[in-house]
């Protein structure tokens, strides 16, 4: 079956770094690598994306602070996260699909999520 695992994931005050990993077989053949995020009201929210080509998409509220990337080896997906504040609070999880059309993408394989918390 396949499995995305999520690490990283702590309690760090506004202003600090934390760095998320995800790793699972689907990371290195996939097309199409995300993190998510809960939020109130919105369910689950694309944070980030990184398609096969290098191509990198984050939304406006975490450009310039979160930075995703696969290591070397391919088996990694990272979300390093800086000058983090106390709405970026959620559980985070890693996402494998495919690249579509554009900058779309579709994805299929899931992890179980890892606690971010930031407190003032």
């Amino acid at each position: 079956q396949v499995k995305l695992v999520e690490s990283g994931g702590d309690s760090v005050q506004a202003g600090g770094s934390l760095r998320l990993s995800c790793t699972g077989t689907r990371v290195i053949d996939s097309t199409c690598l995300g993190w998510f995020r809960e939020e109130a009201g919105k369910g689950r929210v694309w944070v980030a994306q990184l398609r096969k080509d290098g191509t990198d998409l984050y939304i406006d509220s975490v450009k310039g602070r979160f930075t995703i990337s696969q290591d070397n080896n391919k088996d990694t997906l990272d979300l390093q996260m800086d000058s983090l504040k106390p709405e970026d609070t959620s559980i985070y999880y890693c996402a494998a699909g495919r690249a579509l059309r554009g900058t779309s993408c579709a994805y299929d394989y899931w992890g179980q999520g890892t606690q971010v918390t930031v407190f003032s």
